[in-house]
C-alpha cells in the first residue's frame, strides 16, 4: 500500500465518504481536527438552535473568554462549600439540640423515684444503698409494710428501711427543682422551682373565676378572657330576688361549718372538760390471719379510766392490697359508774404532729353495761394522710372528752 493510501484512509474513515480518493494533505489534517473537536464536545444532539441530529456543534467564536469555564467551575467549588458548611452547621445544632434532650432524658432517669419512676415533687430519700424515693412512695412502703407485718425494704437493694435509716437527698432536690417541667396550661417550660409560682400567677392560660362568683357566676376560663367575661357578665345586673335565691343556695353549703363550730364553742362552756395525749401503739390479733389494729395504754380523763381502739378499714381482710385507706376508733370506759354518763368527744391531732383532720363530734351515754361506742370513722382527709400514720411508730392524737351535765 502507498503512503498515500495510508495517508488518506484514516482520513477517509473520520470524515469522508467510502471509497472516494485521497484529498489534498490540509484539508484531511482539517477534517481530522473538526471531527476531534466535534467528538470532544460530544455527539450531535438535536438542539433549541435546530440542529441536526449527528452534526458536530459549532465551534467558539475567538472574541470568547477562555477563561469562562475555570471561574465556573470555582463558583460552582464556592457555592458547594457554602452548602456544606450550611449542612453541617444546621447538623451540630440539631445534634447539640439532641443532646441537651438527651441528657434531660438521662437526668430523669437518673433522679426519678424508684417505686413510682417520676421525677419527686417535694421531698426526697434514699435507702443506705443510695437509691432515691419521692416521700409519697417512702411513706406508703411503711405503712404497707406496717398492714403486712413485715420489715419495709428498698424495691431495688431489697435493704431495710424506715424512718431512721433513711435521709432525705438535699442535693437531688435541688437538681430535680432546675429541671424543666411542662406547664399544664400553656405548655410552656420552667423550672421545677418556678412552675408553682407561674401556674399560680403568671399563666395567661390558667384557670380563673368570675369576680362575681360570690353572688353566683360560675364561669371559669382561661385568665386572658377574664377582663373580657366580666365586662359582658350579668350577674351585676340582676335583682334583688334574683340575688337572694342565689345567696340562699350559697348559705346552705356553709351552714354544716358553722353548726360544727357553733357546737365546739357551746361545749367548751361546759363544766366538766377534759382532754389528754393519747398514743395509738401497733398490735395484732391471735386470728389464723393476724390483723392489724392500734390501742392506746390506759389514761385517766373526768377522774374515770378510758382506752381507745383503732382499726384499719374496719379490719378487711388485705388493706394492704387497697388504694382507699381509712381508720376507725371506739372509745371505751373501764371504769365503773355509779349512773350513766352522757359524754361528747372527739380527736384531733396531736402538738407534734402534721396530719389533717376535720374535726368531728361524737356522743354517747356510757353505762356499766354499755361501755364501748361503736367504731367511728377518724376524720382524715385522705388516703395520704391515712398512710402517714399508718407509717408512723405510734399514732399521737389528742383526746377531747365533754361530759354534759342534766
Amino acid at each position: 500500500m502507498s503512503g498515500a493510501e495510508e495517508a488518506g484512509g484514516p482520513a477517509a474513515a473520520a470524515g469522508g465518504p467510502a471509497g472516494s480518493g485521497a484529498g489534498p494533505p490540509g484539508a484531511s489534517a482539517m477534517a481530522v481536527s473538526v471531527s476531534v473537536l466535534g467528538e470532544a464536545a460530544g455527539p450531535g444532539l438535536p438542539d433549541e438552535a435546530g440542529l441536526p441530529a449527528g452534526r458536530p456543534l459549532p465551534l467558539p467564536e475567538a472574541g470568547g473568554d477562555p477563561d469562562a469555564p475555570p471561574k465556573k467551575r470555582l463558583r460552582a467549588a464556592e457555592a458547594e462549600a457554602a452548602a456544606a458548611a450550611a449542612a453541617s452547621a444546621a447538623t451540630a445544632s440539631a445534634s447539640a439540640a439532641a443532646g441537651s434532650g438527651k441528657l434531660e432524658e438521662r437526668l430523669y432517669s437518673v433522679l426519678c423515684c424508684t417505686v413510682c419512676l417520676d421525677l419527686p415533687k417535694a421531698s426526697v430519700y434514699q435507702c443506705t444503698n443510695g437509691h432515691l424515693m419521692c416521700a409519697g412512695c417512702f411513706i406508703h412502703l411503711l405503712a404497707d409494710a406496717r398492714l403486712k407485718e413485715e420489715q419495709a425494704t428498698c424495691p431495688n437493694c431489697r435493704c431495710e428501711i424506715s424512718k431512721s435509716l433513711c435521709c432525705r437527698n438535699l442535693a437531688v432536690e435541688k437538681a430535680v427543682s432546675e429541671l424543666p417541667s411542662e406547664c399544664g396550661f400553656c405548655m410552656r417550660q420552667f423550672p421545677r422551682s418556678l412552675l408553682e409560682r407561674h401556674q399560680k400567677e403568671e399563666c395567661q392560660d390558667r384557670v380563673t373565676q368570675c369576680k362575681y362568683k360570690r353572688i353566683g357566676c360560675p364561669w371559669q376560663g382561661p385568665f386572658h378572657e377574664l377582663t373580657v367575661h366580666e365586662a359582658e357578665c350579668t350577674h351585676p345586673t340582676k335583682t334583688g330576688n334574683e340575688l337572694m335565691e342565689i345567696l340562699d343556695e350559697m348559705d346552705q353549703t356553709h351552714k354544716k361549718e358553722m353548726q360544727l363550730y357553733n357546737s365546739i364553742f357551746s361545749l367548751l362552756s361546759f363544766e366538766k372538760i377534759g382532754y389528754t395525749e393519747v398514743q395509738f401503739r401497733p398490735y395484732r390479733t391471735d386470728d389464723f390471719i393476724t390483723r392489724l389494729y392500734y390501742e392506746t395504754p390506759r389514761f385517766t380523763v373526768l377522774s374515770q379510766t378510758w382506752v381507745l381502739k383503732a382499726r384499719v378499714n374496719d379490719s378487711e381482710r388485705n388493706p394492704n392490697l387497697s388504694c382507699k385507706r381509712t381508720l376507725s376508733f371506739q372509745l371505751i370506759l373501764k371504769s365503773k359508774i355509779s349512773s350513766p354518763m352522757e359524754c361528747s368527744f372527739l380527736l384531733l391531732k396531736g402538738p407534734y404532729d402534721d396530719v389533717k383532720i376535720n374535726p368531728v363530734i361524737y356522743h354517747f351515754v356510757f353505762t356499766n353495761e354499755n361501755n364501748e361506742t361503736d367504731y367511728v370513722p377518724l376524720p382524715i382527709i385522705d388516703s395520704v394522710e391515712c398512710n402517714k400514720l399508718l407509717a408512723a411508730k405510734n399514732i399521737n392524737l389528742r383526746l377531747f372528752i365533754f361530759q354534759i351535765q342534766k
